[in-house]
């Protein structure tokens, strides 16, 4: 696993959670909600994206 994956995730976290507190600030509920929404949609896809490479790694080991 590569660090740079680690700060991406934690920067896009500190992203939306600034945004987030912005959005809460000017009376946006509905429009924070969806934003910090869209937040863990995106850090499950680049998760999503880490388990098939790491199932594909293991399915190539498990070949030989």
């Amino acid at each position: 696993m590569e660090i740079g994956i680690v700060f991406k995730i934690a920067g896009i976290g500190i992203c939306i959670a600034l945004l987030n507190q912005i959005l809460v600030k000017a009376g946006k509920e509905e429009i924070a909600t969806m934003t910090t929404l869209a937040g863990v949609i995106i850090v499950l896809a680049i998760i999503v994206k880490m388990l098939l490479e790491f199932f594909d790694s293991i399915k190539v080991f498990l070949e030989l």
